[in-house]
């Protein structure tokens, strides 16, 4: 699916779910890696990630542009566009949008990062790098970058 197809697909969506039509810019975004979509409030566009639709077809992108206009059309209509807001959360179930996007990663392509305890040498592991001039195991040691 190429971007032009896209603006389309998100500009006939808006218009048979919510009523309005879309005026702004629709895009693949191939940075996004964990999430569906993005709304970016300063411009209203609407970024897509691309594996949505490469690894789950064309129903699971759906459900993520009905996700995002629903942000788009709370947010200019000036209500509640947040996920916790309840306008947000009664649009989306009007249209049909999905709540949350299937795993787009498998959990063995997760790079994991190992640290160890210079006082106590206990191992600590985490998916996200840590400032390791910023944080301390539990014991109060120093923790040093493991290679692996």
């Amino acid at each position: 699916m190429t971007n032009e197809e896209l603006q389309q697909l998100v500009e006939d969506i808006s218009l048979k779910s919510f009523n309005r039509p879309f005026t702004h810019q629709a895009t693949f975004n191939n940075r996004l890696r964990t999430t569906g979509g993005r709304y970016h409030l300063s411009d209203h566009r609407l970024d897509f990630n691309p594996r949505v639709f490469e690894i789950y077809g064309l129903e699971e992108l759906v459900g993520v542009i009905k996700h995002e206009l629903c942000h788009y059309h709370l947010h200019l209509e000036k209500k509640g566009y947040q996920h916790k807001d309840q306008d947000f959360k009664r649009l989306l179930k009007e249209t049909g949008g999905s709540r949350f996007v299937r795993p787009l990663q498998k959990r063995s392509d997760i790079k994991y990062h190992y640290y160890e305890c210079l006082k106590c040498h206990g191992t600590i592991i985490r998916a996200r790098k840590i400032n390791t001039e910023k944080y301390v195991c539990q014991c109060g040691g120093k923790l040093k970058n493991m290679v692996r």
